[in-house]
């Protein structure tokens, strides 16, 4: 497989990307509150298990996915302490285990 399709199978695209900021955001021009960025990292995480899923070498990737695991991570620990209703409501809407 050529890197330009691997680049776009870990990259969201342009209208996947607004979608989930549409529907996360918590005013009009919100595109970076804590719910958006864990919305984002969670399609970002999906979409990489599945290219794991087929490519279980690939320990460039993997190590990718750890971090982006971590800071969503730290993301949710964050907003659970800085607005326990939107954590709810953020997990609840991702279908997160928390």
């Amino acid at each position: 497989m050529p890197f330009n399709a691997i680049v776009r199978l870990m990259v969201l695209a342009t209208k996947e990307k607004t979608k989930i900021v549409e529907s996360f955001k918590t005013h009009e021009k919100d595109t970076g509150s804590t719910e958006v960025q864990v919305a984002l990292l969670t399609s970002q995480i999906k979409s990489l298990t599945g290219h794991l899923k087929t490519h279980p070498k690939d320990n460039h990737s993997r190590r990718g996915l750890l971090g982006m695991v971590a800071k969503r991570k730290r993301l949710l620990t964050y907003l659970s302490k800085k607005n326990p209703k939107h954590y709810a409501s953020a997990v609840r809407k991702l279908g997160l285990r928390k």
